[in-house]
């Protein structure tokens, strides 16, 4: 959302349009929301952090990830692309300093694909960059997500495409040439079968390649065989079913809902899935998210039987999409993602077993401690 001084300075009139997003207007006048592609007129304007505000931010950052148990994240993009490569020489630098501890799996932006041509992977033993981040389409609670057929509460309306099919084929084309990882955003059933055709046209071209499908949010179910028979990863975040689950109906209906947040019938495809947090859009703690994979309900224990049962994981699977299946996912699980011989000993403690315990209680849960490479990096003294 701008203001009309945003709106002023990015030269946003009543006249301009955007491909692949949407400057929404109330009765010809323009109401300061900007939807997708539209937000990157604004953030072009927008004063860049200084280096030691960035450096700042990641260290703050990372003492809230050890305080919820988390040691290895995935940095799934940043918003303004032109910032990403600083950002990872930054990461880079303050890991070799040994002030910044996180193993960081980094997706690099479409428009630094030259420069890893040259470059080629990064693969160390906090700092990994072997992929690139693409968006096929919006969000789904602001109609933006690229549907097959019209929204349900909002009749002719299909959402869009960030970016024309041509233009997603040639990224995918240029990465399977590079030998690189693609994970591309996708919400919507059609920008989800669109990324699904064009994967299965390239990854065969690449071995070990392990694209990805960035959310997964709602699919035919005639698509599902696409990762079945193409290996595709299905990376997913299982609060999104619980944080949308009160009005996700109310957009695509009775018939297409039961194709959203189905991390079961993805599950079953392959036999492994990737589960994360998304955050900052959703809560950094990742045992809400174990939570929400397992029960299918918010912390108010609500729906009673859980928003579509028959797609919740077991303990076990969560645990595994969480951990071993997600370094799976970032080329990793030869040293992380299991506690045994060989491999780093990243681990956290929790006040309570989250196998056996009443369920209702599991978003509860506190860290007790928190360990990279065996060495202790926080400690819950509250208790």
């Amino acid at each position: 959302m701008a203001n009309q001084v945003a709106l002023d300075q990015a030269g946003i009139t009543r006249t301009t349009n955007v491909e692949g997003g949407l400057i929404e207007k109330n009765e010809g006048r323009l109401t300061g929301i900007l939807l997708d592609g539209a937000v990157d007129l604004v953030y072009r304007i927008v004063p860049q952090f200084s280096q030691s505000e960035k450096t700042s931010a990641l260290l703050n950052a990372q003492v809230n990830c050890f305080a919820v148990g988390l040691t290895s994240i995935t940095d799934a993009g940043i918003e303004n692309a032109g910032l990403k490569l600083n950002v990872i020489n930054l990461i880079d630098s303050l890991q070799n300093k040994d002030t910044l501890k996180m193993r960081i799996n980094a997706m690099a932006a479409i428009e630094e694909s030259d420069y890893y041509t040259t470059k080629g992977k990064i693969k160390k033993a906090a700092l990994s960059v072997h992929s690139f981040k693409l968006y096929a389409d919006g969000a789904l609670g602001s109609r933006g997500a690229c549907m097959l057929e019209p929204y349900s509460d909002q009749p002719n309306h299909y959402g869009f495409l960030i970016h024309p099919p041509s233009y997603l084929d040639s990224v995918a084309r240029k990465i399977s040439s590079m030998g690189f990882q693609l994970n591309t955003h996708c919400i919507g059933d059609s920008s989800h079968r669109l990324m699904l055709q064009i994967y299965e046209k390239y990854i065969s071209k690449t071995s070990n390649h392990r694209w990805r499908i960035e959310h997964a949010q709602v699919i035919n179910p005639i698509d599902l065989d696409y990762y079945k028979r193409n290996q595709i990863i299905p990376s997913v975040q299982p609060v999104h079913a619980t944080s949308d689950m009160y009005w996700a109906e109310d957009r695509i209906g009775s018939v297409r809902i039961k194709g959203a947040y189905a991390y079961k019938d993805l599950l079953k495809q392959n036999g492994y899935i990737v589960a994360g947090s998304d955050f900052p859009v959703e809560s950094i703690n990742p045992l809400y998210g174990f939570y929400a994979a397992v029960s299918r309900k918010d912390q108010k224990n609500f729906p009673e039987n859980g928003f579509q049962k028959e797609n919740a994981l077991s303990r076990e699977e969560a645990l595994k999409a969480m951990t071993i299946w997600s370094a799976y996912g970032a080329f990793a699980e030869e040293e992380t993602g299991s506690i045994e011989k060989g491999k780093y000993a990243d681990f956290v403690i929790l006040n309570e077993d989250l196998m056996t315990m009443p369920e209702e209680k599991i978003w509860q849960v506190k860290v007790g401690s928190t360990f990279i490479n065996g060495k202790k990096v926080f400690e819950n003294r509250e208790d």
